[in-house]
C-alpha cells in the first residue's frame, strides 16, 4: 500500500491532537477534588507501600468517613514511616476515644425499667449468716471438753459476731468456764479485721468491754489479739496464732499457740500480774469432701508462766500438763437473708 504525503500529514496531525489531549487530561486531574469520593470498597491488597514515605504530609487528610469495608490485608507497610506527620489527621470517626457523659447510668439500667422484681441486689451488699465450730474436742488426761465457736450475721463490710470459748469438766463438779463476747466486726485492711463489743467471763463472774484485731500475718499465720477491760479494772490480753500446713487436698497439720496476760493480781481467781499461761496444740486434721466437717487428733500442752507457777505450786495445782486430744471442726456459712 502506498502512503501519500497527504496521508502522512493527516497521521501526524492526529497524533499531535491525541498527545495534546492527554496532557490536558492529566492537568485537569491534578486539580480535581477527591474529598467526596467513597473508597470504602477499594481493595488495597496489591498496593506496595514499602517505599520511603517519610516526607509525606498527612495533615490535611480527613479520615472521618467509613473505611470499614477496605481490605488492607495485602498492604506492605514495611517502609520507613517514622517521619510521617499525623498531627492534622481527624480520627474522630474511628473507634475509641472518650465515651459521652451519658453513656451509662449510675445504676447500670441504661433507662430500662427493672420490672416486677425491682432493682437487683449485689452479692456484697446482701446480709448473710454463718456458724463455725473452730474446736470441739476432748482432752483425755484432763477429762474435759474444749470448745470454741463463732456465729455471725451481716455483710462483707459490717457484721455482728457472737463468739464463745472455754472448757467443761466431765468429772467431779463438772464446772464450765467460758468467755463469751458480742462484737461489731469490720475490715480494717486487706488482711486485718477489727472487733469491738462486750463480753462476759464465767470463771470470775465479771463483765467486760472487748476490743480486738484478727487477721493474717506474713507467711499465712492466722493471728488474733483481744483485750478485755473488766468492771473491776482488771485488763486481760489474749494472743493466739496458728498455721495450716497442708499435706494434700484433705490432710492438714495445724500447730497453734495461745498466751494469756493480766494487768494485776487477783488471788481469789488464781490470777497473777503478767503472762499467766501458755497453751499449745498440734492437730492432724482430715477435711471431708465438702470442707464443712473436719475431724482431728492431736497433742496439747499447757504451762503456767511467771508468778503463776509459784502460786499454783502453793495451791497444790499442776504447773505443766499435756494430753491427747480428739475432736472436730465444722462450719456452715453464707445463706442469704432477704429483708
Amino acid at each position: 500500500m502506498k502512503i501519500s504525503k497527504k496521508n502522512l500529514s493527516f497521521i501526524g496531525l492526529s497524533s499531535l491532537v491525541l498527545l495534546t489531549s492527554s496532557f490536558a487530561t492529566a492537568a485537569e486531574m491534578s486539580s480535581m477534588d477527591h474529598s467526596g469520593m467513597d473508597m470504602s470498597d477499594m481493595d488495597h491488597s496489591g498496593m506496595d507501600m514499602s517505599g520511603d514515605m517519610s516526607d509525606m504530609d498527612h495533615s490535611g487528610m480527613d479520615m472521618s468517613g467509613d473505611m470499614s469495608g477496605m481490605d488492607h490485608s495485602g498492604m506492605d507497610m514495611s517502609g520507613d514511616m517514622s517521619d510521617m506527620d499525623h498531627s492534622g489527621m481527624d480520627m474522630s470517626g474511628m473507634q475509641g476515644g472518650q465515651p459521652p457523659a451519658d453513656a451509662r447510668s449510675p445504676d447500670y439500667s441504661n433507662g430500662v425499667p427493672y420490672g416486677q422484681y425491682g432493682k437487683p441486689m449485689m452479692m456484697g451488699s446482701m446480709p448473710l449468716w454463718g456458724v463455725s465450730v473452730d474446736d470441739l474436742g476432748y482432752q483425755f488426761d484432763e477429762d474435759q471438753i474444749n470448745f470454741e465457736s463463732t456465729g455471725w450475721y451481716g455483710t462483707d463490710s459490717n457484721r455482728l459476731r457472737l463468739r464463745t470459748e472455754g472448757s467443761a469438766q466431765t468429772k467431779d463438779d463438772k464446772e464450765i468456764d467460758s468467755l463469751s463476747s458480742l462484737a461489731y466486726w469490720k475490715p480494717l485492711s486487706i488482711f486485718w479485721n477489727g472487733e469491738a463489743g462486750v463480753a462476759y467471763d464465767t470463771e470470775n463472774d465479771n463483765a467486760a468491754i472487748m476490743a480486738g484485731i484478727v487477721g493474717t500475718a506474713p507467711y499465712f499465720i492466722e493471728t488474733d489479739a483481744r483485750a478485755y477491760l473488766y468492771t473491776d479494772g482488771q485488763l486481760r490480753l489474749d494472743l493466739g496464732a496458728e498455721y495450716e500446713w497442708r499435706l494434700d487436698q484433705h490432710w492438714v497439720v495445724i500447730p497453734e499457740v495461745g498466751l494469756t496476760a493480766f494487768s494485776k493480781d487477783d488471788h481469789d481467781n488464781g490470777i497473777t500480774k503478767g503472762f499467766n499461761e501458755m497453751e499449745t496444740e498440734v492437730r492432724l486434721t482430715y477435711e471431708t469432701f465438702n470442707r464443712q466437717l473436719a475431724p482431728y487428733v492431736g497433742v496439747s500442752y499447757e504451762t503456767a508462766l511467771g508468778k503463776a507457777r509459784g502460786q499454783r505450786r502453793q495451791e497444790n495445782e499442776s504447773v505443766d500438763s499435756n494430753s491427747l486430744t480428739a475432736g472436730l471442726n465444722s462450719g456452715f456459712n453464707c445463706l442469704p437473708i432477704l429483708i
